[in-house]
């Protein structure tokens, strides 16, 4: 339980005990429900929950009711004071220890919730065509689907990731010119890209490796075939190294093969919501929440995007899964309505899909967004990584919130600065793992050259970590006293952040959680000296730095990026 909650729910449990009592004048039988703060003043306590919300169903002073309640809140190491309307909680050492110990106790599974009660959740994201590169879009899809992943597996859930491959349609008819041409060119043809019949074409230089292999031998696969099997495999081994993982890559061309998508235009017919117009056949979106109906089969016989993507849908239903997750460009917004409206036409609950509309990402270089076509270097996401690199990518792809528009300062990200959220929050865990090491290591006199022994053993250190025993947290330096309040108080946060994470499925919370954690692991190492002359409060110390290195090893682990011991 998290300590807000904690401390909510005394809240809840003296006011039903203090009405039994009669002690709250007309007090009836209300929904109670208390929101637990930090207060403004820290001298007050240091959690917070206003009750003047009561005054009016037991028509009594906020004080007078505080004071009532207080009477009936049962202290368990901390203190309490009243402020006007206030119950302010002051939190005694005992209770610090018991969080350190719980978190030293439950190590990578502190934080642990069985919020998604094993329901089964199909996560799709990054889904591009398999006719090129991925752009820095993708990118930002790949970073936020597969961080949530790791979140919502971590809180409960039963998560399969799917990447679904859009290899129909005319863009791979496309492709297939485009290669067909880039192999011509390689054999001595002199193509005109800018010719009325191949301006449409794929012309990006990224073709011609794919050409040079379809040469050399094309395994009896055709244009079509050929360029897009390679391009996957380009796009596979790029989310590999980006640490993205899929469970399934679901062509779209199987739901011809297997004949999903008649029957799902068929299933539809029989729910009576098709009917033809202008020789097409249309769907009836507007009967639920579409602001137009739909064309599901074009007047010349050839489906629109729209049919597959529907069957699509109905097989990932049909599989068994509770809840679709879906990341779409926010340019996809007016497809969600339709989406909705076939689900509910085909007796499935639309509910049951959510869809994530994510921004675009815009390359900033000397504090100005530069267009990417303005930017020779650099114009794809495997550039933009081996650029920065994959965790700094990954990293700033996921610190904002999915429907903001991302400044990717690229110069920024390569920097080995405070300045850099990447850097500042790695360089965190690898503090923690220095100061652990240096606790077992002889100290070098830099004058003199000469050693003296280690504050501990490494046997003692790992007795330490393994049996937490606690017995001092303060000494007598306020600021220091302070600082180490607020980072015990910061790891326990890593609670409801994961929570918040995991129910709004919003990645960039452990991002900003991090860089918070980091602030306050930094705050603490400037005022609160770890190994000292006073062995029991080193001892102390060394738990600490040891719980934050702990989840900040389970906050970047859900994030998939690298905790570095040293840097």
């Amino acid at each position: 339980m998290m300590i807000k909650e904690f401390f909510e729910n005394k809240v809840i449990e003296a006011v039903k005990k203090a009405s039994l009592d009669g002690k709250l004048g007309g007090l009836s039988d209300i929904e109670l429900s208390f929101m637990c703060e930090t207060p403004k003043n820290l001298e007050f306590g240091d959690y917070a929950i206003n009750v003047a919300s009561l005054s009016r169903y037991a028509k009594m002073a906020p004080p007078m009711i505080a004071n009532i309640l207080a009477g009936y809140i049962e202290k368990e190491n901390f203190d309490i004071n009243i402020i006007n309307g206030f119950i302010n909680f002051k939190l005694q050492e005992k209770f610090l220890f018991n969080i350190l110990d719980e978190i030293l106790e439950k190590k990578e599974n502190f934080g642990k919730i069985d919020l998604g009660k094993n329901r089964k959740v199909n996560i799709e994201y990054v889904s591009a065509n398999p006719t090129g590169p991925f752009h820095i879009g993708h990118g930002r899809w790949a970073a936020i689907g597969s961080a949530l992943a790791e979140i919502m597996k971590y809180t409960g859930y039963d998560v399969f990731q799917e990447f679904y491959i859009n290899d129909a349609g005319n863009q791979i008819q496309r492709l297939a010119k485009s290669l067909e041409l880039r192999v011509k060119e390689l054999k001595g043809d002199v193509i005109d890209w800018e010719s009325e019949e191949n301006k449409d074409l794929y012309r990006g230089e990224y073709l011609i490796p794919c050409a040079k292999k379809y040469i050399e031998d094309n395994k009896g696969l055709s244009y079509a075939d050929f360029a897009k099997q390679d391009m996957l495999n380009l796009q596979k081994e790029l989310l590999k190294k980006f640490k993205t993982d899929f469970d399934l890559f679901f062509s779209e061309t199987t739901l011809y093969k297997d004949g999903e998508v008649e029957k799902c235009v068929n299933a539809l017919k029989n729910s009576g919501k098709l009917y033809e117009k202008d020789g097409a056949i249309w769907f009836k979106s507007t009967d639920y929440t579409d602001s137009q109906d739909r064309v599901l089969k074009k007047s010349d016989g050839t489906n629109t995007y729209l049919t597959a993507d529907i069957a699509y849908h109905k097989n990932k239903l049909d599989r068994g899964f509770d809840l679709l997750i879906n990341i779409w460009g926010a340019d996809h917004h007016g497809y969600i309505p339709r989406m909705k409206a076939a689900i509910d036409a085909l007796g499935y609950d639309s509910r049951k899909l959510e869809v994530l509309l994510g921004q675009l990402v815009n390359i900033i270089e000397n504090g100005e967004a530069v267009r990417m076509g303005k930017r020779k270097k650099m114009v794809t996401l495997d550039e933009l990584v081996d650029e920065v690199g994959v965790d700094a990518t990954r990293y700033w792809m996921l610190m904002r919130s999915i429907d903001t528009t991302l400044d990717f300062d690229v110069e920024l990200a390569k920097t080995k600065s405070d300045q850099n959220p990447v850097f500042y929050a790695q360089y965190a865990h690898a503090r923690c793992a220095s100061i652990l090491r240096k606790a077992v290591e002889e100290k070098i006199d830099i004058e003199t050259k000469e050693k003296s022994p280690a504050f501990m053993e490494k046997e003692e250190l790992d007795e330490l970590l393994k049996t937490h025993k606690i017995s001092k947290l303060y000494e007598n330096d306020e600021k220091a006293n302070s600082a180490t309040k607020k980072l015990i108080l910061k790891l326990e946060e890593f609670k409801a952040a994961i929570e918040a994470a995991s129910r709004l499925r919003a990645p960039y919370m452990i991002c900003k959680y991090i860089q918070e954690l980091a602030y306050d692991l930094h705050h603490f190492y400037n005022f609160a000296r770890v190994l000292t002359d006073d062995v029991e409060l080193s001892k102390m110390r060394l738990l600490i730095i040891y719980a934050v290195k702990v989840i900040l090893a389970q906050a970047f682990n859900l994030i998939r990026i690298e905790a570095p011991d040293r840097m």
